[in-house]
This record gives structure tokens, sequence and C-alpha cells, in this order.
């Protein structure tokens, strides 16, 4: 697949995007599992192989590691938002963020080429697309998801915080924004363009990711930023229009040191890079 902006690939925008918009992530996984192209429901042939740009490559110098990558749930927001793009802004307002992504195999420290990596993040109002609602305060989170703590006495409602679990949302509007999913090129690397996350009572700012290898979801994390970066950011617009802010990185029950991306300034916005390191075989190591 691949690292496409919203119009599609680079190689050929328009005419990649007609026909992965008809892949379904399901489709798209288990075509990665095995083979190195997959047909569309158009009858196109798309190649699994994404195309980042070289200059990212030194961004990565000071984040490598083969530690395993942490493990988190995926949480309560998470569905198959059958979006195939690296744009994954539609209309949403707020400071543009390139991410970065390199998957790797925490026992050889090889990159894994055709793994699907998704990413979804709510927007800078805190709200998850398909669960506006629930997301928002004007409904409750999924079954089995109870909230995670309480706000500060005096803090204002700014949403139903969420917790774990690991069964798949059924979306309750028709929205997709900031939802994504990639395919890693051979040297394991993806590329999205997004916003930087809001927030929302009960947890620091933070993008879920999710690894499938094959057909299985080989690792789900999430990323975080440093809380200086966090301030610049949210005192801006639109982000300003929301204060009370509640839970920050050293408070979250989720947040570890090596979640954190490298982050660098770019003159449009933000760029962020990470090592992913999964365990295919699923062994511990």
């Amino acid at each position: 697949m691949g690292n496409d902006d919203h119009e599609g690939q680079r190689v050929s925008r328009r005419r990649l995007l007609a026909g992965v918009s008809s892949v379904g992530l399901g489709a798209l996984v288990t075509a990665c599992a095995g083979r190195s192209a997959v047909t569309t429901s158009t009858g196109e042939t798309v190649a699994l192989q994404a195309v980042t740009d070289a200059d990212l490559t030194a961004l990565f110098t000071g984040a490598r590691t083969c530690t395993l990558t942490a493990s988190t749930t995926q949480g309560p927001y998470y569905f198959d938002a059958d979006k195939i793009r690296s744009d994954i802004r539609e209309d949403k307002q707020g400071t543009k963020l390139r991410l970065a992504l390199q998957v790797q195999d925490s026992e050889t420290c090889k990159p894994i080429p055709h793994a699907v990596v998704e990413i979804w993040h709510c927007d800078a109002g805190g709200l998850y697309s398909g669960a506006e609602a629930a997301s928002g305060g004007g409904g409750t989170p999924p079954t089995g998801t109870p909230p995670t703590g309480t706000p500060p006495t005096g803090t204002p409602p700014t949403g139903t915080p969420p917790g774990g679990g690991d069964a798949d949302l059924i979306p309750t509007d028709d929205k997709r924004y900031l939802r994504g999913a990639q395919v890693t090129n051979q040297r394991g690397m993806v590329e999205f363009t997004t916003i930087w996350p809001g927030w929302y009572r009960g947890r620091t700012v933070h993008v879920h990711v999710m690894v499938h290898v094959g057909n299985e979801k080989t690792l789900t994390t999430q990323l975080m930023f440093d809380e200086a970066l966090n301030a610049q950011v949210l005192a801006t617009q639109p982000y300003a229009q929301r204060t009370g802010r509640d839970t920050f990185n050293d408070d979250d029950s989720i947040y570890r040191p090596s979640m954190l991306l490298k982050v660098t300034r770019a003159r449009d916005g933000y760029v962020g890079c990470i090592v992913l390191n999964a365990d295919p075989d699923h062994d511990g190591v």
C-alpha cells in the first residue's frame, strides 16, 4: 500500500485511492499475510508496499531500541474504520502533525514489511469519530468499559473518561475522521498526516496504534508527547477553547516514558517518530 495523502499514493494518487477505498482492513490484513498485492473490488491490483520519504529516516536517530514495545488495551473507541489512507484529518482543525512510524521485530531488530498499522485519536475537542456522543459526554462508554477515575472537585465535565477493554466499538455515528491505516514498506515504515490530539477527562494526550502482522493483532499500544510540547500546542486555537485538563503524563495510568514520540518542529507543524518493536511469534521477547 502506498504511503499516500488522502488523494492516494504519490505514484498514482487518484487511481490508487479509487481502488483502495473499496478494500476493508480485514481483507488487507489477510492479503498482507502472504501476498505482495491485493486485488480490489474494482478489479485493480494494488501493491502492498508503502513509500515513505527518505529524509524521515534521519528523524529516527536516537529513537531506536530493540526493547519490546509496551502493550495496552485498545480502549473503548476502536473499530475497523475501513479507511486506508495516510492523511486522516478530514476537515478537523488543529496543529498539523506528521507521524513516521517504523515497525520492527523485537528479537531480530529487523524491519517488518507488509504489516498493517492503524492509528486513531480524538480531535481538538476530545471527540472520537464513530463515538461522538459517548466521547463527548452525551452518552456512556461501551458496556464493560468503566471509567478509569474521577476528576478533581471543580473540574468541568469534558466527556466520559473511557476505560480499557478489547471489544470493538459499534459506531454510533457515520464520522470517520482521525482514523486510518497504512502498510509498512520494506523498511517497516509508514507515515500519517494528522493533527495534534486534544484531551479528555481521565487521560493524557495520546494516539492509539495497532499493528497487524499476518492475520493477527500483534501489537496494540499508545503514543504520547512531551508535556512541554503539549502545553505549547494546547495553548493555541482551537485547543485553547477548552480548559480544566485534569490528567497529564505523570498521573496517567497508561503512560510510559518509552511511549514518547521524538518530535521535531516543522514549518507547518510538527513531525513525530517512534520505533515500534512487535513480537510476531508472541514469545514475550
